[in-house]
């Protein structure tokens, strides 16, 4: 099992997840703070912190904002270069976090939509989610062995991802996971933590 820091913007009512206007200095100082705080705790507890991934608007706005995703990654590499920078596939922030010198892992999601230019698909749209456990299944295969997936659109996007996420806070979200477990198998691909030979 690895532990990440996911840090975000925002309180608790909105999950920093909410809109947001934040500059490189406190995006970076968010960063650092919050990563800091986490490794801080890792370490008392005697585990060792192993990744990083923004969170909500932080991720999003991170993965088509150069200044951004640059402050994101240079945060991280100054805790610890050894850190993973996970970051949405062919965005900003997986190209930021490779220029920091970091171990990027480039996600997809199996639960969200995406658009053309590959962003997920903003939440306040009803197609943003894909709630079917059967198609995030199917979604998961084709990124997997394929390597793309369908905007909603309907444009045919290639992804080389490393990682697939799910999303833990929504509903039948373990249902989902087995589902895709399960079809992953049947494909012949085994699931490995990511760094794993």
């Amino acid at each position: 099992m690895g532990i990440g820091a996911h840090p975000g913007l925002g309180g608790s009512a909105g999950m920093g997840r909410q809109e947001a206007t934040i500059s490189p200095d406190q995006t970076y100082a968010v960063v650092f703070e919050q990563v800091t705080a986490m490794r801080k705790l890792t370490s008392t507890e005697g585990l060792v912190l192993r990744h990083v991934k923004p969170h909500g608007t932080l991720y999003n706005l991170a993965a088509c904002d150069a200044r951004a995703a640059e402050a994101i990654a240079a945060a991280v590499a100054a805790i610890d270069k050894r850190l993973i920078l996970f970051a949405l596939a062919g965005s900003e922030l997986a190209d930021a976090g490779r220029s920091a010198g970091l171990v990027v892992a480039r996600e997809a999601f199996a639960d969200r939509t995406c658009q053309s230019d590959g962003t997920l698909t903003p939440r306040r749209r009803p197609c943003a989610f894909v709630h079917d456990p059967a198609e995030a299944a199917a979604r998961a295969v084709t990124l997997v062995k394929e390597r793309k997936l369908f905007s909603v659109e309907g444009r045919e996007i290639a992804v080389h991802a490393d990682t697939l996420c799910v999303h833990g806070d929504s509903p039948g979200a373990v249902v989902m996971i087995q589902s895709i477990r399960n079809a992953l198998a049947s494909a012949g691909i085994e699931v490995r933590r990511f760094g794993q030979p």
